[in-house]
């Protein structure tokens, strides 16, 4: 068996109903909330997108149900998708768990208001259950209401009692907005949980609210309450019995073992809906900024790369912070959820400063060289800032790549961004070098489109003295990664490689005063299939003088080497569409 080397693993979040059997006054979800598929039955779109997920190698390793309300789900309708969940973690086990992932329970997220009608198969299949409550309790009957506005709490913590003689996993998690900021009360609530019921407040979660759809009744706490919320419960619960979940699982949701720590999150999480619409997550539920699609209408592909481009696009809406990129704990926050900083327009985590506190309590170290960090971190998700946050260095250690650039004539037009121009359709795009770019161009491409390609006259006889012999050297290289050479170093798989010499450009006619005129669409026909469908494609150019010119001087100058160890030649990035639906959706300036 292969075990994982060609796949991708993600965590799929299923919502097999939009229904839910109370109305929090503050949901985000608001009239969302009802069963609008009745004629699709629920495990058919799991089944469903699971399969054609793996037909692409893009494998589930976590299934997990939230709604709506899942618990509002027929009886038959909730067994027969917890059974599903529970055989596929059997049967692919060992692919799981081979691949650095734990194979976990069948997992809901209730509000456990209705799990009574559901307690055969929980037990049966031992689903771990994370319930909801709003704390204190006196705000859970605020806010928490039945549709007519009933109270909900006494149901609730009735139906907790049912689950006490069961084997499974149950926990509950609390979101703290301004109007629930009442630490002792929050403080007497967990230990009343902890003594009475069969919670595991050990492993509670806390939550901070984001103002978000919340109908104006509530409002985020500020970062110096969340810092207080925190301090407070440090100094009530250490020492005691519950000082492990303290240190633990109730702040675990702004730790770097959670979702925000990741460069893309779109790479690894997606929410599923019963009707096949893909979205971010539970935040970013219903929003269309972050919709990936739909896997009955789309492929995975299709879906992935939408994923990825979206989240990109929601981390650069906002130029990175000098305070993120100076801060010793970038490499464990990322900064934060980008659903939450196009909400609130900011640019930094909402939780920042509650972060950098438990990243001091819990030991993790200081990042001694920042800078280093955050030119990464940048490069891949701002290139457009690049140019602002190159590592310092000691001028007298070696020369800057430019001061190179500039003593040495013969490397200028290497790096010229007036030499290529590349026409997409009616589009034109001035070619540049990624290494000196400060802003970094994606485009859309895919089969027959119209590509062509200008470069100037006069290149030819750049280091050359035979211009005859010159050619224009294209290169094609794919953005999915193998390991080159002694060094076994990652790079981007090279592709094609491909010249065209003077003769030949010299015939074609060209619209453009002083600059050949190549058509590229057929050329790049030929290599579309064995792109990626899921990161960014790279075209280089230059001419073969200039290439052999890059490799003499690299071989010859060590700070040149250092400088400029990828490619440097002038470049576009590209995307790869595999149909017409979502061409509009896959271009532009990152």
């Amino acid at each position: 068996m292969d075990m994982g080397t060609n796949y991708r693993f993600i965590h799929l979040l299923y919502v097999p109903t939009m229904a839910c059997n109370i109305a929090c006054k503050y949901c985000y979800l608001e009239e969302n909330t009802k069963d609008e598929w009745k004629d699709m039955k629920p495990l058919d779109t799991l089944e469903y997108a699971v399969k054609k997920f793996w037909d692409s190698k893009v494998i589930p390793f976590n299934i997990s149900l939230h709604g709506g309300e899942v618990t509002t789900l027929s009886k038959n309708d909730f067994e027969s998708i917890i059974q599903y969940i529970d055989e596929y973690y059997q049967t692919n086990k060992v692919l799981i768990e081979s691949n650095g992932f734990p194979i976990g329970r069948p997992h809901i997220k209730t509000n456990l208001y209705d799990i009574k009608k559901h307690l055969d198969t929980i037990k049966k299949y031992n689903v771990s259950i994370s319930g909801s409550l709003d704390l204190p309790l006196l705000k859970h009957e605020e806010y928490r209401v039945t549709k007519n506005g009933g109270k909900t709490l006494d149901k609730i913590l009735e139906n907790v009692q049912l689950l006490a003689n069961l084997p499974n996993h149950k926990k509950v998690s609390a979101t703290i907005f301004k109007e629930h900021f009442q630490k002792e009360e929050i403080a007497k609530d967990i230990e009343y949980l902890f003594h009475n019921t069969c919670l595991d407040m050990n492993d509670f979660n806390f939550m901070i609210g984001f103002d978000y759809n919340s109908n104006g009744l509530l409002h985020p706490i500020t970062e110096e309450e969340q810092l207080e919320l925190y301090q407070y419960m440090k100094e009530k619960f250490t020492g005691t019995e519950l000082e492990e979940g303290l240190k633990n699982a109730w702040f675990q949701e702004f730790g770097p073992g959670y979702c925000t720590n990741c460069d893309n999150c779109g790479e690894k999480f997606f929410l599923l809906e019963k009707n096949g619409d893909i979205y971010s997550c539970v935040r970013g539920q219903k929003h269309p900024d972050f919709y990936y699609g739909n896997i009955y209408h789309n492929s995975p592909e299709e879906i992935l790369n939408q994923a990825f481009q979206k989240i990109q696009e929601a981390h650069s809406k906002l130029p990175f912070s000098r305070e993120c990129g100076e801060c010793p704990y970038l490499y464990l926050c990322k900064t934060g959820c980008p659903f939450v900083k196009n909400t609130y327009h900011t640019n930094q985590s909402y939780t920042c400063k509650l972060q950098q506190k438990l990243y001091e309590d819990w030991g993790y170290q200081k990042d001694p060289c920042p800078e280093e960090f955050a030119y990464e971190y940048v490069k891949k998700m701002h290139p457009e800032e690049i140019i602002n946050y190159y590592p310092t260095r000691n001028p007298s250690e070696y020369k800057s790549l430019k001061d190179l650039i500039k003593e040495d004539a013969n490397l200028k037009y290497i790096y010229d961004d007036q030499c290529f121009l590349l026409k997409v359709e009616d589009e034109e795009y001035p070619l540049t070098s990624q290494i000196l770019n400060p802003i970094r161009n994606i485009i859309a491409l895919k089969e027959n489109i119209k590509v062509t390609l200008y470069m100037k006259k006069s290149l030819l006889k750049e280091n050359c003295d035979y211009p005859n012999n010159n050619s224009l050297y294209i290169m094609l290289l794919s953005g999915d990664t193998i390991e080159y050479g002694d060094e076994r170093r990652q790079k981007q798989a090279h592709i094609m490689t491909h010249q065209v010499y003077y003769m030949a450009l010299e015939q074609n006619p060209s619209d453009k005063e002083g600059f050949y005129q190549i058509d590229l669409t057929n050329l790049l026909n030929e290599y579309y299939p064995y792109l990626s469908k899921e990161k960014p494609n790279n075209l280089f150019f230059t001419t073969t003088s200039l290439r052999d010119y890059h490799y003499t001087k690299q071989k010859n100058n060590a700070y040149y080497h250092i400088d400029a160890i990828n490619l440097p030649f002038q470049n576009i990035e590209f995307f790869m569409l595999g149909g017409e639906e979502d061409d509009q959706n896959k271009s532009g300036n990152i």
